[in-house]
């Protein structure tokens, strides 16, 4: 897969959808690779071979994770079928020869049963060094976030959340034992987070940590090849988001704003993606036409420019971002060539597809990631009603 040089990315223009120059971060540089290994990996049985035993029956919990391992996305995995999993369901059946009717029916549920022995659900122990980290609250202020390190991940619940593609919420219902706990603390999270800056009132216990069993949606497709991935950074992105290097190539993409999708096409224009996005709003709709590829930027710093965003007083400056998970454009920036526009992740999986954005195209921080590994220079972009 062809890279992009760090001179060409720093060309890239501010961003009228959220004011950034995504500038490669100095991770991207780094000759010394950690050391490597994937979090919490998965483990299939082979064809033929029954299903780990569940506590529980999850149908559509199982039917998600299955259908995130073929690649049409039902964004955050809960068990429920809402907008982004009806998206996946349509995607299966279209590139299937389904009818698409976006639901669980039988010729859908017959096509599944090959894949009826992954369970939906599994049971892993945290790894001390998945469970260390900076976990502090993120100041609102773009001045003071621009004083930190990295925008990190607040907790190592939310941490254990992204990497298993899911929320806080559905941990908890899967670990009724840690609910509670685990309640009280992201309530005192959130009333402490709710001044500016933030407070340094002690909060109630970590209820995960290093050594403790949980049981976690079971994502796969989280093997990588640390040989082929030459930004160690980024590499280390894909092991925390259990995002594999081995994605199809896309030829094509094509973003519809009518159904907010995104579907990804190979070179014989077979289907072989398809992921829910936000495109635009009112105010900074989503730019119809034709476009390229200029670039990717993994781990982006953000330029914030008050002055570029009509909900935001002029005040509040001019600063440049650190990069982090729970920065504005999250994980990855694709660069478009048309101009201040590009398609990223987001802190907030659990609002794509539901809130609007400022023109881009944002998808959960896992999909964004499994996205930059399917376009290259070459892949042609479309933006469609």
């Amino acid at each position: 897969m062809p890279r992009f040089t760090a001179a060409a990315l720093a060309v890239l223009a501010l961003s009228a959808c959220n004011s950034e120059t995504p500038t490669p971060s100095a991770s991207e540089s780094a000759v010394t690779a950690p050391s490597f290994i994937v979090p919490m990996a998965s483990n299939d049985p082979a064809p033929g071979q029954p299903a780990s035993p569940e506590d529980a029956a999850r149908p559509v919990m199982q039917a998600q994770v299955v259908l995130e391992r073929l690649g049409f996305a039902p964004g955050v995995i809960d068990g429920k079928t809402g907008l982004s999993t009806t998206n996946a369901v349509t995607g299966f059946q279209k590139a299937n020869g389904l009818p698409p009717t976006g639901k669980f029916d039988d010729p859908t549920m017959k096509a599944l049963a090959r894949w009826s022995n992954i369970a939906a659900t599994r049971v892993v122990t945290i790894p001390e060094d998945f469970a260390q980290g900076r976990f502090e609250p993120l100041p609102k202020d773009p001045a003071q976030q621009a004083k930190l390190s990295e925008i990190g991940y607040t907790s190592l619940e939310e941490k254990l959340a992204e990497r298993f593609h899911t929320t806080a919420e559905v941990l908890r219902g899967l670990n009724p034992g840690l609910a509670q706990q685990a309640t009280a603390r992201a309530e005192a999270e959130k009333q402490r987070n709710s001044l500016n800056p933030p407070t340094s009132n002690p909060l109630p216990p970590e209820p995960y940590r290093a050594g403790l069993k949980i049981r976690v949606p079971n994502i796969g497709g989280d093997q990588i090849d640390p040989a082929k991935v030459d930004n160690k950074g980024w590499l280390a992105t894909l092991a925390t988001l259990g995002v594999s290097d081995a994605q199809p190539e896309a030829a094509r993409i094509v973003v519809r704003k009518s159904k907010g999708t995104l579907e990804a096409y190979d070179k014989a224009d077979k289907l072989v993606a398809v992921f829910t996005v936000t495109t635009g709003s009112s105010r900074d709709p989503l730019p119809l036409g034709n476009w390229k590829i200029k670039g990717k930027s993994y781990n982006p710093e953000f330029s914030y420019d008050a002055s570029l965003f009509w909900d935001v007083p002029d005040s509040k400056g001019e600063h440049l971002l650190p990069p982090g998970p729970n920065g504005p454009v999250g994980v990855v920036w694709i660069d478009l060539s048309k101009e201040h526009y590009g398609i990223h992740g987001t802190p907030e999986p659990h609002t794509i597809g539901r809130a609007e954005s400022r023109g881009c195209v944002r998808l959960t921080n896992w999909d964004a990631a499994r996205l930059a590994q399917m376009v290259t220079g070459s892949t042609k972009v479309s933006f469609v009603s």
